[in-house]
């Protein structure tokens, strides 16, 4: 090798290794930069605001979240006595089907058989028997009302009447418990009515469902009982 020839550099074997990987960055725990207290601003009170037009937003809108509260109570009681005049609409409407002639005709026919048993059983119940008595007796003359001897109209007649009887206060009842009619109005009309209906011709009742159908004069029934619980 002469004197002017520069010897070979060597490289160093960790640059050589490094080239090949890349190096890694030294870890940190501190994802965001620590905010001190002086830093956060606290926000402003519109309501407490020197500016009057921030005042004046504030307190405006506040009156128009009042006025929207006001206006939806507003409309669910209005949709509720809509509903309750329609109910009451309804059972006026129930009330000027019973007048209707073939009703009034039912109604005399039923009438004039129960009064005529009457006058023959009111010997038996004495002049002041039980209620348990009482009962007893109109559930026997209802039952004798619907048979062939119970009065001078044919039995087929009359059951065409009682029928009709039937109907509509059954009728009656389910636009109760439907909530379609209401109740106060359907009670002052038929509750009486309904009530003694009952008392004289449940025992018939009873027989009918044991042999033509289960349900019969079923919502009549459950009027009577639910009327008798919400009187005092």
């Amino acid at each position: 090798m002469s004197a002017s020839e520069s010897p070979p550099v060597k490289t160093p074997a960790s640059s050589a290794a490094s080239s090949g990987k890349q190096k890694k960055l030294p870890e940190t725990t501190e994802a965001m930069p620590w905010l001190s207290n002086h830093e956060v601003k606290k926000e402003a009170n519109p309501f407490t605001e020197r500016d009057w037009r921030m005042f004046v937003y504030a307190w405006s809108g506040m009156a128009v979240r009042f006025v929207i509260v006001l206006g939806a109570i507003f409309s669910v009681l209005q949709f509720l006595e809509t509903r309750k005049q329609s109910r009451i609409q309804r059972a006026l409407e129930m009330v000027e089907v019973w007048e209707k002639p073939e009703y009034q005709t039912a109604q005399r026919a039923v009438k004039k058989r129960i009064d005529d048993l009457n006058a023959t059983y009111g010997a038996i119940l004495g002049d002041q028997p039980t209620m348990n008595e009482e009962a007893v007796v109109m559930k026997k003359i209802g039952q004798e009302a619907m048979s062939a001897d119970g009065g001078a109209m044919p039995i087929a007649e009359f059951q065409e009447e009682f029928d009709r009887i039937v109907y509509f206060l059954n009728r009656a009842a389910f636009c109760v418990e439907g909530n379609i009619c209401s109740r106060e109005v359907i009670d002052a009309y038929f509750g009486d009515y309904a009530r003694s209906f009952w008392a004289y011709f449940s025992g018939y009742v009873e027989g009918q469902r044991k042999t033509v159908s289960p349900t019969y004069a079923q919502p009549i029934e459950a009027y009577i009982l639910k009327e008798g619980k919400a009187k005092p």
